[in-house]
């Protein structure tokens, strides 16, 4: 199968890097799927579940908070504003920040609260799925 490179880098380090044979992100208009000579393209990301499929057949699955995916001929690079791998999940604490933005919502005080509680949640949330969807493929 054909591959192509692939770097996923946050702001606080790289995560990956390599010769993949496909990639599969939530963009802002919905799930994207990138093969080797895909049409170049910059979308946005949502949080959640990103899995890379490396060229030796390995699947590595990234949560990723939101950041930006661009498409070149022969390179896939995402930014991400936070990104982790699905193994370095802690479910425990994943659920605990859930129930304090869940508890924000019931007391908030005003749109600020509500947006963070709301943001909070999302991404919680979208953790959760990520840690799910690792522990179905491990």
């Amino acid at each position: 199968m054909a591959t192509f490179q692939c770097r996923v880098v946050s702001a606080r380090e790289e995560l990956f890097s390599g010769e993949v044979t496909m990639l599969i992100a939530t963009g802002s208009e919905g799930e994207v799927g990138v093969l080797a000579g895909h049409t170049p393209l910059i979308t946005l990301l949502k949080p959640g579940a990103m899995r890379v499929q490396t060229a030796n057949g390995d699947e590595e699955v990234i949560y990723v908070s939101g950041g930006v995916l661009e498409v070149q001929p022969k390179m896939v690079t995402v930014l991400a504003d936070t990104a982790v791998r699905a193994h370095n999940l802690d479910e425990s604490k994943i659920i605990e920040a859930r129930k304090k933005a869940e508890q924000m919502l019931v007391n908030q005080s005003d749109t600020l609260q509500t947006n963070a509680a709301l943001a909070s949640l999302a991404e919680s949330v979208a953790q959760l799925q990520t840690l799910r969807k690792f522990k179905n493929r491990a």
